[in-house]
């Protein structure tokens, strides 16, 4: 039986905010935008990063990268750690729980890798998650860990008068579940997220943490308008069975030129992409099993999704129901 209170499912009271927190415009950088990239879980996969970068270069316009937490976590090399982080930090970044528990002096803290697992996820994965953060622990120094303590738990952004709260986790909670697929299946998980729309006052959320990609369209009360939900799944693995690309979410002003969209939708002016992240598969193989070999924490959760995508398809994404 899972215990809700063991390290990796607790959500300490320190991540916790509230939707009202995103009444408030954003800072001019992320103001009026013509392109925003949110890039979630990264974890840490170098050649993913350089793909998002190269990406991002080839935008024009107004244009802000945001990485929303989770840069790091396969990365326990120390020069790949600090390698990705000095990328990461040159633009505009969140801490995910990864980085939040990284930043903590103390890594038997009880949140363990503070993911906050809900009870879907099993006690060897959730057990296997704080071993991998503990040895994560080891490749970040001092000055690294200060790095990461600083960062925000949220932002907010605008995309011509688009607005959007930028998330790890959910409205409420830095490692909160939400506006994972599995809750947004669901009519009580999204009445929820009627309630949080209603209280942050934004268009959209744009998220990760929940592993899986999911665009959800909710209807708020009283004909009042629409809320989005972009969830861009990873960005540093496989996010659908047979195909090896991350993603991150592109909010623009423009269309997304290429093929490399996974799923879409237009809103008035905006265009929303699930833009996939392309990169050699097998090297990324190459490089994880250097760091996880078998036999390792990271491998017996990790490899089998990273060789052959999750059970999951791109057609699964966009949902209109509410």
């Amino acid at each position: 039986m899972n215990e809700p209170t063991a390290p990796g499912r607790t959500c300490p009271l320190h991540y916790h905010y509230g939707p009202g927190v995103f009444r408030q415009p954003p800072a001019p950088e992320l103001a009026g935008l013509d392109v925003l990239y949110v890039v979630g879980g990264l974890y840490g996969n170098e050649l993913a990063l350089h793909e998002v970068l190269r990406l991002f270069e080839a935008e024009s316009g107004r244009k802000r990268l945001v990485f929303n937490g989770d840069f790091h976590w396969f990365d326990t090399d120390p020069a790949t750690f600090e390698r990705v982080q000095h990328a990461v930090l040159a633009h505009t970044a969140l801490r995910g729980n990864v980085e939040t528990e990284l930043a903590d002096p103390h890594p038997a803290a009880d949140a363990g890798c503070g993911c906050a697992y809900p009870d879907w996820v099993g006690d060897v994965v959730v057990e296997r998650s704080n071993r991998i953060h503990q040895r994560l622990w080891g490749a970040a120094t001092p000055a690294q860990r200060q790095q990461l303590a600083v960062l925000p738990m949220w932002l907010t952004a605008s995309v011509g008068d688009f607005s959007v709260g930028i998330v790890h986790g959910d409205a409420q909670s830095l490692a909160g579940w939400g506006f994972a697929q599995e809750h947004l299946a669901q009519a009580p998980g999204r009445a929820l997220v009627r309630d949080w729309f209603e209280k942050a006052g934004v268009d959209a959320f744009a998220c990760s943490h929940t592993c899986l990609p999911v665009f959800q369209r909710v209807r708020q009360r009283n004909g009042a308008g629409t809320g989005w939900v972009f969830n861009n799944g990873a960005a540093g693995m496989p996010n659908f069975r047979g195909d090896t690309a991350g993603l991150l979410t592109r909010i623009a002003t423009t269309a997304l030129a290429g093929a490399q969209s996974r799923a879409d939708t237009v809103l008035g002016a905006i265009h929303v992409d699930a833009v996939a992240i392309e990169v050699d598969a097998a090297q990324v193989q190459q490089r994880f099993l250097a760091q996880w070999p078998p036999g390792s924490d990271a491998h017996a959760s990790y490899f089998a999704r990273i060789q052959a995508g999750p059970d999951y398809h791109p057609h699964q994404v966009l949902r209109l129901e509410d």
